[in-house]
């Protein structure tokens, strides 16, 4: 299937935007808003994970919207650690919201991200919550916490426990005690993912196979 590009104003230029709808045959069940990797190191809206996660959602009835952070690809702006960012991506839910309704009103809002993208997303649902609009649940896949590679540090948002947390063993890049330590104050279940690494290669399906199956529950 093949995306939209949009080029959604922002108040550092252009945020570019995939819009990935759902088949003309399904009904639309909500929207999903989904964050990729760290802009610095490689990652942009085409990052297989993300697009991964793209595809359960648009399967399970939502229409996706994958941004490019800031000084990636078509977005303009310089990469802003996580600040600047979370606004951007409050400002492209708002335009998701604006242009995609149900006939009974308002569509629920998932929200996801990937690694650097995940830290961003829970910063988003925060901002949601605060508001009175809470989204309706996260997925988070490798998600930045704590100290890692490169003399990063995250300090990530707590989450609902209904937040589905997927972790590879064998992540070289974010330790999984990272994230044990971050989730286990929140009670917060982490589905582990054996032999994958950061980027879960050759383990895509395990992600989408998990999302399809937590998202019924």
């Amino acid at each position: 299937m093949k995306h939209e590009r949009v080029l959604l104003e922002g108040a550092a230029g252009d945020i570019e935007i995939f819009v990935d709808p759902v088949g003309i045959e399904q009904p639309l069940r909500g929207i999903a808003l989904i964050a990729h990797p760290h802009p610095l190191f490689g990652g942009s809206a085409d990052n297989k994970v993300v697009t991964t996660i793209a595809r359960a959602f648009r399967e399970l009835g939502y229409v996706t919207l994958r941004p490019n952070f800031r000084g990636v690809g078509g977005s303009a702006g310089v990469h802003d650690n996580g600040l600047a960012e979370s606004d951007d991506l409050l400002r492209v839910l708002a335009y998701a919201r604006g242009r995609f309704a149900a006939p009974t009103g308002r569509l629920p809002v998932a929200l996801a991200g990937f690694s650097f993208g995940a830290y961003v997303v829970t910063r988003v649902a925060r901002a949601l919550t605060e508001s009175g609009d809470p989204a309706e649940r996260l997925v988070l896949v490798g998600t930045a916490a704590g100290f890692i590679e490169g003399t990063r540090s995250y300090t990530t948002e707590a989450v609902l426990p209904d937040t589905i947390v997927i972790h590879g063993d064998r992540d070289e890049t974010v330790p999984l005690a990272n994230v044990l330590a971050w989730a286990e104050p929140l009670d917060l279940p982490v589905v582990l993912v054996p032999g994958a690494d950061h980027f879960f290669h050759r383990k895509l399906h395990i992600i989408r196979n998990i999302i399809h199956s937590a998202w019924h529950r």
